[in-house]
């Protein structure tokens, strides 16, 4: 009832803010031609072409438009509410990229930006499969200034964001809307060796106002689940030369550290480092558009901005951050499997890497090598994961990929490690899916471990796990030799009005993936969902999805280990781009030896963004769970929310928080209390200007952050930052009465770095 009452409150409020949806030029219905798969016959540019946004160039002349889009949201494959004109052209270097969208005149969104930063504003999107297969396509959106975001799109990962691409973009706000337009060189992209070009194409149009409105050329067949499959096909490109040669990345960081004589007292003194400075260099040199070799020495693998902080008070596995170096980016979505056998983040401090991918047809091979100073291995158990640091080690990766058309795949993957305190890693695994139909897909995969430790009993004497696998093997590094083996299949159905997903599989208690992200083994599993969809034709409710969540994990005993179901309903509405999700779970489970039979859980999510300037959102989640520190059930709450503030259109505010805390049911003693809260400040000056600050604090560790950054950008790889990182430590009980609480310096760093991107 509670819920309810704040729900209404939410909505009420927001739908005082709501904007009207602005209706644009009218299209005429009685030439709406909307198609599927349409087909869009380009010619080579009679003449120059700025990248300006202004599309009065020459090179613009005689361009055939992509027209009669189609409306995805929040109608169903319907006439949408404003015209859209996409342009594609070419040259001997470039491909040329160009839209009108048409609004009404001061309702376009549009800010001032740092790249990928953009989708709060109107944007559109151009999507490209250059070799026809769905195994991967680049994805680019402007907003109305020409800010871009671009990413690299595979079935196995969807998008990634950390994907970069070289290339020229503007745009300029109209009377009538905005248009954009964009220069991308060949020798950017990879598309096949042959004299004339067919490449699967899409433009997809976000249109921000009170509805998200998304729009796009193709009308698709929802009851196919391959996305690219769903696009158009642009034809005519023809007599272009794949992108070759020579890229060269030099950078340079100069830096100074210091740090507190002791770190658990608060008043010690402060001791400067020494000033230090590293260069290094990194190249790509393309044979073809479908062969490169890239390699780096000494590579610079900095992370400009930490990542945020996860809570792990309540968790005994090891937690994945995302890859965020440019060297793991280009054919590295070949490595990843549904057991993240790879998970390049392994490679810890590499002082040399060398990788090499190719495309040949259909058949794709990835090959990579580094050299690891600072190597840290997980090691995996039934309950918890541990961490051992192993020193240097020496890694070799290679990843065979055959395409079958659309997203049907086989993959032969094997990965191996070597360290120099002895012991090695070693995996192989096949995987594949098919599709059936054009709405049931199924998968499967087999993987084999090979692992030999150290016989240095001092690398884990800080362990808290004696025997695994029956007591057949201990966890200390004894010298011993193992194998262990996963496998998994599985089958998706994504249509129109339903998704559902199944999978059965296990990993035994000696599998082990040292260069991969394996927190866990010793389980069977089998785990299924299902989310209907309901599109309600007007009304304030723009979409409905109940589901359903289930499972059940035993261990290689047989002993049941963990079981839940869990409900779910996910309802968004045509104002303020509001969004409410809710779901309550059943769930059983056995851990550290204790039956824990009455686990409930209840968890909503509130998201809305009713203005241009505005975005916020708050989750709760609450019940009975397991207070893994102390093994005990606890009365649980973890409390989220986030809050955008945009006053300016160069100035970025954002804000998030989440508190985390579990109580014992008897007694309400604490067994964890905490948060984590986190403000990002971000100023504009020009699109290759900008500053920001980062602050975070957090309460289980006691230690808050402030990290300053003045960036000048180039491009994607030729940049300048500048910046300092602050930690500090929140001590409680300090000063001569025992009361005071103080926060004192503990680490501190400033650096300079310059990269920049030589190409021949």
């Amino acid at each position: 009832m509670v819920t309810d009452r704040v729900l209404l409150m939410c909505a009420l409020i927001l739908s005082l803010g709501a904007l009207t949806a602005a209706a644009g030029p009218q299209i005429d219905p009685q030439t709406y031609r909307p198609s599927k798969y349409p087909v869009l016959h380009v010619a080579p540019s009679p003449g120059q072409i700025d990248i300006d946004g202004d599309l009065a160039d020459p090179g613009w002349r005689g361009a055939f438009p992509a027209t009669d889009f189609s409306e995805h949201e929040p109608g169903e494959e319907v006439m949408p509410p404003v015209k859209t004109r996409a342009f594609v052209t070419y040259d001997a270097d470039n491909l040329y990229l160009a839209a009108v969208c048409y609004a009404e005149p001061g309702t376009v969104r549009a800010s001032i930006c740092e790249r990928e930063q953009i989708f709060n504003d109107d944007n559109i999107g151009f999507f490209f499969d250059t070799y026809g297969d769905a195994t991967r396509a680049y994805i680019i959106n402007l907003n109305p200034h020409g800010i871009p975001y671009d990413a690299l799109w595979s079935p196995e990962t969807g998008e990634d964001q950390n994907f970069d691409l070289v290339f020229e973009s503007a745009g300029r706000i109209t009377d009538s809307g905005y248009q954009v337009e964009m220069a991308i060189p060949f020798r950017s992209l990879r598309f096949p060796n042959r004299p004339v070009q067919e490449w699967r194409f899409d433009f997809w149009r976000h249109h921000q106002r009170e509805v998200h409105y998304s729009m796009s050329w193709a009308q698709y067949d929802l009851d196919l689940s391959c996305w690219p499959c769903k696009w158009g096909t642009v034809t005519g490109i023809r007599d272009i030369s794949p992108g070759h040669g020579m890229e060269l990345i030099g950078s340079l960081i100069a830096s100074q550290s210091g740090s507190v004589e002791d770190a658990d007292f608060p008043r010690a003194s402060f001791r400067n480092g020494d000033l230090k400075s590293e260069a290094s260099i990194g190249g790509r040199y393309a044979l073809t558009s479908d062969i490169t070799v890239d390699g780096t020495i000494n590579p610079d693998f900095s992370q400009i901005e930490a990542d945020a902080s996860q809570v792990d008070v309540n968790t005994t596995f090891a937690l994945s951050y995302p890859e965020k170096r440019p060297f793991f980016q280009e054919g590295m979505d070949a490595f990843r499997t549904s057991f993240a056998a790879v998970y390049t983040r392994s490679i810890n401090d590499p002082s040399f890497a060398v990788k090499g991918t190719a495309k040949l047809g259909r058949t794709s091979v990835v090959a990579l090598f580094a050299l690891d100073e600072n190597s840290l291995a997980i090691l995996p158990f039934e309950e918890q994961s541990e961490f051992v640091a192993l020193g240097k080690s020496y890694t070799n990766m290679v990843a065979l990929r055959r395409s079958f058309g659309g997203d049907d795949h086989l993959r032969l993957l094997a990965t191996d490690r070597r360290y120099d305190a002895g012991g090695s890693g070693s995996l192989a695994s096949l995987d594949g899916a098919w599709r059936v139909t054009k709405s049931l897909k199924v998968r499967a995969q087999l993987v084999a471990t090979h692992t030999e430790e150290p016989n240095d009993s001092t690398l884990t004497a800080d362990l808290d796990v004696g025997t695994f696998d029956d007591g057949a093997h201990t966890a200390t590094f004894d010298g011993e030799t193992f194998s262990g083996t996963g496998a998994l299949v599985g089958a998706n159905w994504e249509s129109r009005k339903i998704f559902a997903a199944v999978s059965a599989y296990q990993r035994t208690p000696t599998y082990r993936a040292d260069n991969g992200f394996q927190p866990q083994n010793s389980d069977r599993r089998l785990i299924g969902q299902a989310t209907y969809y309901v599109r309600p034709q007007g009304g304030i409710v723009k979409q409905i999805n109940p589901g359903i969540d289930f499972g059940q994990v035993w261990n290689f005993d047989g002993v049941r280990k963990d079981e839940w179901l869990e409900l779910q309903m996910g309802t968004s509405f045509n104002f303020a781009q509001a969004a409410f999700y809710q779901e309550f779970i059943l769930s059983r489970e056995r851990f550290g030896g204790e039956d824990f039979k009455d686990i409930r859980v209840y968890a909503m999510e509130i998201n809305a963004h009713p203005y241009e300037q505005i975005g916020f959102g708050t989750s709760v989640v609450y019940g009975r769970m397991i207070a893994r520190n102390a093994l005990a059930m606890g009365n649980a709450r973890t409390v989220g929310g986030w809050f955008e503030l945009r006053p300016t259109s160069r100035l970025l505010a954002e804000f998030s928080l989440i508190h985390d805390r579990s109580r014992d049911v008897d007694t309400d003693v604490a067994y964890f209390d905490g948060y984590i809260t986190r403000v990002k400040l971000n100023y504009q000056f020009t699109r290759r200007f900008s500053t920001r600050v980062v602050g975070e604090y957090n309460d289980f560790d006691k230690q808050w952050n402030l990290d300053p950054l003045i960036t000048y950008r180039l491009n994607p790889f030729s940049t300048f930052y500048a910046g300092a990182a602050y930690d500090y430590l929140r001590f409680e009980g300090a000063g001569a009465s025992g009361t005071e609480s103080l926060s004192s310096l503990n680490r501190r760093q400033f650096f300079v770095k310059l990269q920049y991107l030589f190409q021949t």
